[in-house]
């Protein structure tokens, strides 16, 4: 019986798996179940409202029902808060939950209470999902729960899910990719961490792991790496750090999907969006919930190890990421800085990230090359 239980994942991992399905519900828009003893509530996304499906929300919530926050959205709404907040729906009306989730020049209309377990994790679930961090929760009883048909997750299952997802990582492909100006090149993909994303390894020439090997963790960026955008340096520093680890001695180059620095596609068009009405990187960001960087870098330090890689030459701008390997346990021998190509739509947001997150961009270049333009 103990086997079976190994076997299907209930030593222990049956929680993980149920917030893996809640996760994939979120994302298409469904409602899930969080619950805590014989506590449970109803999450829906604030992104998956529509008229059909708030009617039917009153219905059941009967005024119940409350919108979760994060704090830099609730700051956006003109309170000074460190911590998410909660504001009573004594209906669902769309336009205001909109308003008060993701509009520009909104301000808060009603008291903000604080949140209680289960509206923590219902934030953080969405935030695993990569959806807007805006959540509508109302109670339900345990009997409508086991009623319902909608899945159901752990609120400890969901708090403990980021920790334990980091080092769930496992190899499941590899294949020599010939690259241009780097054709000695093997693809890695390991599958794991958030949500089971795949993530690359790209090991470019023969690099000697028993000595500091140079490593890259670079975050995933459609519109720069693909397709060129110059609202980023992003496709230079993966274009030019794959043309470095070629011409010395070789590297590891870690392609991490975390696209729009850990908040989603989706996410970070809307803050594309903002971002072309004036708003800088950072506050785009704000406005839509988000702090200054949702990514954690532990599961990419754990590929690492699994390749070997116990002592790295890192090559980055990001105070971040060098103590994020530190931290992970791997020795940071060195750090060289990784620099694109600045122009009039970049040189804000490199500003911002030197500015605002501390990375290490040369401020005589951008002041020189911003002059004028910015």
């Amino acid at each position: 019986m103990s086997e079976n239980k190994t076997i299907l994942g209930m030593d222990g991992g049956a929680n993980q798996i149920a917030v893996d399905r809640v996760i994939s519900e979120l994302r298409s828009g469904r409602p899930v179940l969080v619950h805590a003893g014989r506590s449970h509530v109803m999450v829906v996304g604030v992104e998956s409202l529509d008229p059909r499906l708030a009617a039917r929300l009153n219905a059941l919530a009967r005024g119940r029902s409350r919108l979760v926050l994060p704090a830099p959205r609730l700051r956006r709404l003109g309170l000074e808060r460190t911590e998410p907040g909660v504001i009573a729906l004594p209906t669902i009306d769309l336009a205001r939950v909109a308003s008060l989730s993701f509009e520009t020049g909104a301000r808060f209309d009603a008291p903000v209470a604080a949140l209680s377990a289960l509206d923590r994790a219902a934030l953080e679930i969405v935030r695993l999902a990569l959806i807007l961090p805006a959540v509508v929760v109302l109670p339900v009883t345990a009997k409508a729960a086991a009623e319902s048909g909608l899945l159901m997750a752990e609120a400890a299952a969901i708090f403990e899910y980021r920790g334990r997802s980091a080092v769930v990582m496992s190899i499941v492909g590899r294949a020599p990719v010939p690259l241009e100006g780097a054709p000695d090149t093997e693809f890695v993909v390991f599958r794991g961490g958030e949500g089971l994303r795949d993530q690359v390894a790209i090991v470019i020439g023969k690099p000697d792991f028993s000595k500091p090997v140079t490593v890259r963790l670079h975050s995933a960026c459609l519109t720069g790496d693909l397709f060129g955008s110059l609202k980023c340096d992003c496709g230079d520093q993966l274009r030019h750090t794959a043309q470095f680890m070629a011409q010395n001695g070789g590297g590891v180059l870690l392609y991490l999907d975390q696209e729009g620095r850990g908040n989603g596609l989706s996410n970070k068009m809307r803050a594309y969006k903002l971002q072309s009405q004036g708003f800088d990187t950072y506050d785009a960001d704000e406005v839509l919930g988000f702090d200054h960087d949702q990514r954690a870098f532990d599961f990419a330090a754990e590929m690492l190890k699994q390749l070997g890689v116990a002592s790295v030459r890192v090559m980055t701008n990001n105070p971040v990421k060098i103590a994020a390997l530190r931290a992970a346990g791997l020795e940071v021998a060195s750090d060289q800085r990784i620099l694109g190509r600045m122009n009039d739509h970049n040189v804000r947001y490199l500003a911002s990230k030197r500015d605002r997150a501390g990375h290490y961009i040369d401020v005589d270049q951008l002041t020189v090359y911003g002059a004028g333009n910015d």
